[in-house]
C-alpha cells in the first residue's frame, strides 16, 4: 500500500468562517458550507446575488445548519427568488429543494442528474459503468432548465447560463457582468475531478478552451478563493491536462497497464486517500485517449480495462 504523504495546503489565506456571509462586493455575498474535505477544500461556496431579488448560485448539502445560515442573510426588505445549481454533485445541489420549500423560489439548473452526457458516456452507462469519485444526487431534478445561452434575471442582476460539461454532463456556469460563477470546471486551489461518466475529459478541455476565448475579470468558484486572474488559471488547466496526457502516453510506451496501474506509477506525490480520485482522472484521459485513436483496450471498455498503445 501506498505511503501516504502530507501535501501544503493550496491556499492558507483562504479561511473562511462556516454560517457567515462575507461580501465579495456589492451585491454578492458568499456562505461556506461546513463540509470541507479533501474534495470540498474548506466547504462548499453558496453565493447570493443581489440587493433586493437574491439569486443563490448553488445552495449546497443538505444541511440544516447551513439552510438556516442562508435564510438568517435574507434582508428584511429582500427575498430569494431564484435559486441555481451548477450541477447536481451531492456537495451542491440538495438543499436546492429544502430551500424552494422555505421560499417558494424556483430551481434552475441544465437539466437532471443524467443531462448533458456525451454519447460515448452514454455508452459506457448502458453497458453498466457506474459512477466515481464524488457523489451524484441521482433524484436531483430542476424546475427550470436552462439551455445554454439562456439569460435569467432579476432585480438588479442578470445571469446567463453557460453550458461547460466536462467535471459534470449538466454543469452550467453562470456569467453575470465581467465575472463568472464557474462551479466545479474552474477552481483555484486545485484541478477539477473529472470521473467517467459523469465527467467527461473531452468535454472538459472544449469548455475551459470556449471559457479562454471570453473576456473575464474573475471567476467565483464552487470552491475556494475568488480566481483573480481567470485566462491564467484557465491556460494552466489546459496545460495541465497535455501534460497529464503525455505522462500517460509515456508511461504506456512500457507496455501496457490499467488505469490504475498508471496512477500508481504517475502520480507518486498525493495523499493515499486521494488515489481513487486520481484514477478516475487517469481513466478519463484514457477514454480520450480512445477517440482521438492514440490509444485502444484490450477488453470491453471499464474501470480495470488495459490500455495499451496504437
Amino acid at each position: 500500500m501506498p505511503k501516504e504523504t502530507t501535501m501544503p495546503d493550496p491556499d492558507p489565506s483562504f479561511r473562511p468562517i462556516p454560517g457567515f456571509a462575507e461580501t465579495l462586493q456589492p451585491g454578492l455575498r458568499r456562505i461556506v458550507a461546513n463540509n470541507p474535505s479533501p474534495m470540498t477544500f474548506r466547504g462548499t461556496n453558496t453565493y447570493l446575488l443581489g440587493t433586493d431579488d437574491l439569486a443563490v448560485i448553488d445552495p449546497g448539502p443538505n444541511d440544516t445548519a447551513h439552510l438556516r445560515t442562508i435564510l438568517g442573510s435574507v434582508g428584511p426588505d429582500q427575498r430569494i427568488s431564484h435559486i441555481f445549481v451548477t450541477h447536481a454533485h451531492l456537495d451542491h445541489s440538495p438543499l436546492a429543494r429544502p430551500l424552494a420549500a422555505a421560499t417558494r423560489a424556483p430551481v434552475l439548473a441544465f437539466g437532471d442528474a443524467r443531462s448533458g452526457r456525451s454519447a460515448v458516456m452514454q455508452q459506457l452507462v448502458a453497458r453498466g459503468f457506474t459512477s466515481g469519485g464524488e457523489g451524484v444526487e441521482t433524484e436531483f431534478v430542476p424546475d427550470i432548465c436552462l439551455p445554454d445561452g439562456a439569460q435569467v434575471s432579476g432585480n438588479g442582476w442578470r445571469i446567463t447560463a453557460l453550458h461547460t460539461p466536462g467535471h459534470f454532463g449538466n454543469h452550467l456556469c453562470y456569467a453575470s457582468e465581467d465575472f463568472l460563477f464557474s462551479g466545479d470546471l474552474v477552481m483555484g486551489w486545485a484541478s477539477s475531478l473529472v470521473s467517467p461518466p459523469d465527467g467527461d475529459l473531452t468535454d472538459f478541455m472544449a469548455s475551459c478552451q470556449r471559457l479562454a476565448q471570453m473576456p473575464w475579470n474573475r471567476f467565483y468558484p464552487g470552491h475556494g478563493a475568488a480566481i483573480e486572474q481567470p485566462h491564467t488559471r484557465l491556460e494552466w488547466l489546459l496545460k495541465h491536462r497535455k501534460d497529464r496526457e503525455t505522462a500517460i502516453l509515456n508511461a504506456l510506451k512500457m507496455g501496457p497497464d490499467t488505469a490504475h496501474g498508471l496512477t500508481s506509477r504517475i502520480y507518486t506525490d498525493i495523499p493515499t486517500k486521494l488515489i481513487p480520485a486520481a484514477e478516475r482522472n487517469v481513466l478519463a484521459h484514457l477514454i480520450d485517449l480512445k477517440s482521438k485513436s492514440r490509444v485502444h483496450h484490450v477488453q470491453e471498455l471499464h474501470s480495470d480495462s488495459t490500455f495499451l498503445l496504437v
